[in-house]
């Protein structure tokens, strides 16, 4: 399998057609794999936002307060207004903003984002990065499959990785229950996630801050005689830890920790309460 980074790409804008945009510095062939970072395809789509067009309700304005008295530092309640906007519900609260996006992904601040905007205050995650991938894959000349990707931190470890938040033209699970291992033993739970794989793997090369390479062209990759499936995220009533966080309470143990180490993630938005829906 070999990963091939798209060099050379201009700063994307609103109505770009990033398919024909890679294609003119890359080869892009059937079955091939095109990993595209979300960044890249919100900024297609206009997916970016000014502060100023979020008028913060009292919620809002709370959860800024209450992040100001955990970090001691200012934060703007407009930005909490966007994450709340961005979010169906909060899943955690407290030492930061941790929400369930529309499209069922789970994300610090909802995937709002303040790096790499250069004409905006904010950048905002693809409303439907599943129907994005979509659209991608059928602007190119070849047949490759789409994953759109983003990078998130993972519960009981350190550090991000690239995840996928969108998917076409292939599975997103590799089912491996009911074959066996080399000793005769049968699979029972194995689930691989391969797009979440594939994601990592090109965010190897795409990198962060201001070198970043927005997509990425994995060739040679072969899913095999699997069973796949097309769910990416856990529903409510499947998904243990987040059922779990819902009852958590924050009580400031650790806080310096939580709100310094990963400070990407935990940089803005709090809230005392455990669950929010929020489309009012």
């Amino acid at each position: 399998m070999e990963a091939i980074a798209v060099e050379g790409l201009p700063e994307i804008r609103p109505g770009d057609d990033l398919a024909r945009t890679i294609e003119s510095r890359a080869t892009v062939r059937d079955e091939d794999v095109v990993c595209v970072a979300s960044t890249v395809v919100s900024k297609a789509e206009g997916r970016t936002a000014d502060l100023e067009a979020f008028e913060p309700r009292p919620r809002a304005r709370e959860i800024a307060s209450r992040l100001e008295e955990i970090t001691g530092e200012r934060k703007d309640p407009r930005f909490a207004e966007a994450v709340l906007q961005e979010s169906t519900e909060l899943v955690l609260a407290e030492p930061f903003l941790l929400a369930v996006t529309h499209f069922g992904h789970v994300a610090p601040n909802a995937g709002v984002d303040r790096s790499n905007v250069p004409e905006a205050d904010l950048l905002l995650l693809p409303e439907d990065p599943a129907a994005s991938a979509a659209r991608i894959r059928n602007s190119f000349s070849a047949d490759p499959a789409v994953i759109v990707t983003d990078t998130c931190g993972r519960p009981f470890r350190h550090g991000q990785r690239g995840v996928a938040i969108g998917v076409a033209g292939m599975p997103a699970t590799r089912d491996w229950r009911g074959e066996t291992d080399r000793e005769g033993h049968e699979l029972a739970v194995t689930n691989q996630a391969v797009v979440d794989e594939l994601a990592g793997t090109a965010n190897l090369l795409t990198g962060e801050g201001d070198g970043g390479i927005p997509a990425v062209v994995v060739r040679g990759f072969e899913f095999g005689d699997h069973d796949g499936s097309d769910a990416l995220f856990r529903d409510l009533e499947s998904d243990l830890v987040r059922r779990a966080l819902q009852g958590w309470e924050y009580d400031g143990a650790g806080a310096d920790a939580a709100t310094s180490s990963e400070p990407s993630e935990a940089s803005e938005g709090t809230a005392e309460v455990k669950h929010w829906e929020g489309s009012t």
